[in-house]
């Protein structure tokens, strides 16, 4: 595989000439490179009027392995021949170089560039890019190649460092100012030092030992350089003004990236890491384009840089693997338009009034923080409220609302803020928040959200965290990426008031008034959502936007007299577990479940003309006999207005199992004196549904439901408790629970 390297465009605030200047200084050898060992020139060719300079070394590296790979390749030293073209006229120099030994084994490609910065001439971009292409090593290419990298990897930024020392070299020996080329014939420009002569190459103006004497320890890349020129041997020209410039950094192309823009604002990056993210970005360019109107091709609008550099961080900067996970969610989030989702969308009014989550301030680190009181959440309300799809929406919007939010810290603060802390209260958080259609969808919600918006959690604060969280952690932990999992911090009981709890990331004043501090905040307090809000899928449907998800967790069903509605389940080993889950929105019902020898053939039918659609299906064919063809397995459990119930059966025999819920007042002994949908059809132009039902089911293995909260048996409860009744049937070895 080839590995390549693309730098940012690394700004110098000094002219083209002191820069060419500095970086003469380094041949023939260089101590601030202790690789370099030396170089020797092979040829040197200037044009006639000396605005081009081309001249090719030799040049001596030490290489940095293992004393046995050294012996087995034979060398202790390699050679790379470097070809320099300088044009004073357009004021840019060409670095290409390749390797000489091994090359028939090993090619190494690399090419610099020094060129005027577009917006201001007073300063000099420098841009490098490599590739290394190992053929064949005596069998240790990817050893060579892991050592390759890291020596180059580690001498980039140590290459800047060593130009800025010898610039500031310079100007301690008093040169300030290089006069640009002009032709022999041509006037000198008036701001030009007379007695200055003309440069053609940098021989006539440095020498080898100038870059041997009084060397001192380099800055560090990106310090600033802070000198004296008023002292007596220096040049009274004020050098700040070119060595100043603007204190936000700037991009020298909108198609490339400046060194300076990514320390400020992405944050500190290896050499690596920065070209990962160009090589990326740049691909991305390449890709998304289109042709305009006029036929022109025009580049489309793609992610912001730290959108990118969170996809490269999610897949530890392996390129391939971050451009695939980078490119299903740019097709996600066109396909479903989620771009707009700030402007498109609104919460409903259940939402906002039931929905205990809301922004508030910052932690110490400058992160937006987001608060959730989890323990005070309806979740099963605002699921059967609202459905999965408008949840999701939401949490989209508060992901999208926080990258915005890091935007503007970055700007408030000086410093990059790709990320946002989420305090998280659970005081209240009990078993009716481990209902499992619940969990799964929030696990639905959590593996979009991991897709799509990675490496946007910086810390998840979690408090007040009660005995049963473990539980819930057990359940939702295997969904979450290991980095993520890394973030996050729990406390239990008021563990968080002392040493090491939110003051260690919070500032005091900011700390919420329920949770002890003096801050009021406005995230609502949640609390139990009406069954009033409940609605069915059809009442959800919004032909305003694509829907995320083609499937809900819930199902609704209208029964009428005579026409129950039944759902088949096809088991395949025994002992597995049926759970059910569904709410009694209109009318009275009686459930039943029945194991049949026999499988059937469903039999829908929808009312025609101005009536509504029926949802409504029959399977126990008119010619069954209960007893001989189907057999019931559960206690018919009767179910009023108003009531949740939630149950399982844990089933003796493999084959088709029949949930079915009818209406009360219509007695089903048998399958001849059950009316069919076929023969009530006619009665129903015009009527409305004598019962509606919003239901779900999931089957489990046996081992999977005795160890997960799912085995938690029905009852009948409010919002905050759960009665004691309990119905259940020794035949079928299930149970089932109303809550109302």
């Amino acid at each position: 595989m080839v590995q390549k390297y693309q730098s940012p465009v690394r700004v110098y605030k000094y002219p083209f000439e002191m820069v060419m200047a500095a970086y003469e200084k380094r041949f023939p050898t260089c101590p601030l490179i202790p690789v370099f060992l030396g170089s020797e020139v092979l040829s040197d060719v200037t044009s006639d009027d000396g605005s081009v300079h081309i001249i090719e070394r030799s040049c001596k590296l030490s290489v940095d392995a293992p004393r046995l790979l050294k012996k087995i390749a034979g060398v202790e030293y390699v050679y790379f021949i470097q070809k320099n073209t300088l044009n004073w006229r357009d004021r840019t120099l060409l670095i290409e170089a390749h390797n000489e030994t091994f090359a028939n084994r090993v090619i190494v490609l690399e090419t610099c560039s020094y060129s005027v910065h577009p917006d201001n001439e007073d300063w000099t971009c420098f841009e490098q890019s490599a590739s290394l292409d190992i053929k064949s090593f005596f069998g240790f290419e990817n050893t060579v190649e892991k050592i390759a990298m890291k020596q180059y990897t580690a001498n980039i930024k140590r290459g800047k460092e060593v130009i800025e020392y010898y610039l500031n070299e310079l100007m301690q020996e008093g040169i300030t100012e290089i006069p640009r080329w002009v032709p022999p014939k041509d006037k000198r420009p008036l701001n030009s030092d007379p007695s200055a002569p003309i440069p053609s190459t940098f021989r006539s103006t440095t020498s080898p030992s100038s870059s041997s004497s009084s060397l001192t320890r380099p800055k560090p890349a990106g310090s600033p350089l802070h000198l004296d020129l008023s002292s007596p041997g220096n040049s009274s020209r004020d050098v700040t003004s070119f060595s100043a410039g603007s204190s936000e950094p700037s991009t020298p192309d909108a198609d490339k990236l400046d060194a300076d823009y990514i320390e400020r604002y992405l944050g500190q990056l290896t050499p690596m890491q920065e070209s990962c993210l160009i090589q990326l970005r740049a691909w991305l360019q390449e890709t998304h384009k289109g042709k305009s109107e006029t036929g022109e091709w025009k580049a489309e609008k793609i992610p912001k840089d730290e959108h990118i550099l969170r996809f490269l961080r999610a897949r530890d900067f392996h390129l391939e693997k971050a451009r695939d996970m980078l490119c299903h969610s740019l097709s996600w989030r066109k396909q479903f338009q989620v771009d707009y989702i700030l402007e498109t969308w609104a919460p409903p009014d259940c939402l906002v009034e039931y929905y205990a989550g809301g922004w508030h301030h910052h932690d110490r680190e400058g992160r937006p923080l987001y608060i959730l009181r989890l323990g005070q959440m309806d979740t099963k309300g605002l699921v059967k409220a609202l459905g999965e799809e408008a949840l999701l929406r939401h949490v989209l919007s508060i992901n999208e609302e926080g990258q915005k939010r890091c935007e503007e810290n970055t700007k408030i603060f000086g410093r990059p803020i790709s990320s946002w802390t989420c305090l998280v209260d659970l005081e209240g958080l009990n078993m009716r928040h481990l209902w499992r259609p619940g969990v799964k969808a929030l696990l639905r919600i959590i593996e979009v959200v991991e897709a799509n918006y990675p490496e946007t959690l910086g810390r998840l604060l979690i408090v007040r965290a009660p005995r049963v969280f473990p539980v819930l952690w057990t359940l939702v932990s295997p969904f979450i990426n290991d980095n993520t999992r890394q973030k996050f911090l729990v406390y239990s009981g008021n563990n968080y008031q002392g040493p090491g709890g939110l003051a260690d990331y919070i500032d005091p004043e900011i700390i919420p008034d329920f949770l002890g501090g003096d801050c009021l905040c406005h995230v609502p307090e949640g609390g139990q959502v009406p069954k009033s809000y409940y609605q069915t899928e059809e009442d959800l449907d919004n032909p305003d936007h694509i829907r995320l998800w083609a499937d809900t967790i819930y199902q609704s069903a209208q029964v009428f007299k005579g026409a129950p509605h039944e759902i088949m389940i096809e088991i395949v080993e025994g002992s597995s577990v049926i759970t059910w889950d569904f709410d009694i929105l209109k009318g009275d019902v009686v459930f039943n479940i029945f194991h049949s020898k026999r499988t059937p053939q469903p039999v829908k039918r929808e009312a025609s003309g101005l009536a509504p659609v029926v949802n409504n299906v029959q399977l126990i064919d008119r010619s069954w006999v209960l007893g001989v063809d189907y057999s019931m397995v559960e206690s018919p459990l009767t179910c009023h207005e108003g009531e949740s119930i939630q149950g399982s059966h844990i089933t003796r025999w493999p084959g088709i199992y029949i949930l079915q819920w009818k209406a009360t007042g219509h007695t089903p002994t048998s399958g001849p004196s059950l009316s069919r949908v076929d023969d009530v059809l006619a009665s129903l132009q015009g009527s409305t549904p004598r019962c509606k039902v919003m239901f779900y089911t999931e089957v489990l293995a046996s081992h999977d439901f005795r160890g997960s909260m799912s085995s938690l048996e029905s009852c009948h409860s409010r919002f905050s408790q759960l009665s004691a009744g309990t119905t259940s049937s020794s035949q079928s070895q299930g149970s089932s629970l109303i809550s109302r």
